[in-house]
């Protein structure tokens, strides 16, 4: 505490005149608290836990005015609620500073881990990744795409035996998205033909669309692209999610991030 033993004693004498009241029995060797004091006691446990909440509160609030925070996405990523959320949160709170990089899944579910991140939006095959709190902002399912008259097309929907084997297009080892085929593969005893990779769904819709091979991308993307038609493949069945992760007991500056950009993907508030 940084007082001397007789700044103390001086403090409680003070105390007691205003009191009017002995808080110590003085008389023997050990010093012990009288009834007065034994009164008094527990009132001021509650008056210290008071003032430590006191200084929380006020610590929560100007972590929230000042400070950084590190953002990992996934590389491409166009969704609008996210720049809306981060936008909101810089009007709110226009003294922590942003920065935004652009990675595969795995590295910054790696780079969350080792605190090089604050928080990521990665594209995940399974809810949360192990030691990591995790957000779902949307669950959909994977679909094939190819331009109008390519053979694919001629059931309306597709197997992923029939799927593979056509040459495909999609994204590399290490995203989100090539987790879901890879899976889906594997439990069937499938092994994709991967003609092409792209980091980037636009990449990968415009190689579709120039018959290099069929896209894979999630229901969302696909639509996105009106060069190609969306085809179901009735047993690719894991959901693709996009989540945003982080350490668990995240600081109040990265809370109120989190609570942002739920409200600009209009998410309920979590249990």
């Amino acid at each position: 505490m940084h007082i001397s033993q007789s700044g103390v004693s001086a403090q409680i004498r003070q105390l007691e005149r205003e009191l009017g009241a002995e808080l110590f029995d003085r008389s023997a060797r050990a010093v012990t608290l009288t009834v007065a004091g034994k009164a008094a006691l527990e009132h001021a446990r509650q008056a210290l836990a008071a003032a430590r909440a006191v200084g929380q509160a006020v610590g929560e609030v100007t972590d929230l005015v000042r400070g950084s925070l590190r953002l990992g996405m996934v590389a491409g990523c166009t969704l609008t609620p996210l720049f809306d959320g981060l936008a909101a949160f810089h009007r709110d709170h226009p003294g922590v500073e942003l920065a935004l990089l652009e990675g595969d899944s795995e590295q910054l579910t790696e780079d969350v881990r080792t605190g090089a991140l604050d928080l990521a939006l990665i594209g995940r095959p399974a809810p949360a990744p192990e030691g990591l709190d995790a957000h779902v902002l949307l669950s959909e399912p994977l679909v094939a795409a190819a331009p109008p008259g390519h053979p694919l097309l001629d059931g309306g929907a597709t197997t992923l035996a029939d799927l593979l084997a056509h040459p495909l297009v999609c994204m590399p080892r290490g995203t989100g998205l090539r987790a879901v085929l890879d899976r889906d593969c594997a439990a069937r005893g499938l092994t994709p033909r991967i003609a092409l990779e792209a980091g980037v769904a636009a990449a990968i819709a415009d190689l579709a669309a120039r018959g290099l091979g069929v896209a894979v991308l999630s229901r969302s993307m696909a639509e996105a692209f009106p060069a190609l038609v969306p085809v179901p493949v009735t047993d690719l069945t894991t959901p693709a999610l996009l989540a945003l992760v982080n350490r668990p007991s995240p600081p109040p500056a990265l809370r109120a991030l989190l609570s942002a950009l739920r409200c600009a993907f209009r998410l309920p508030p979590p249990a």
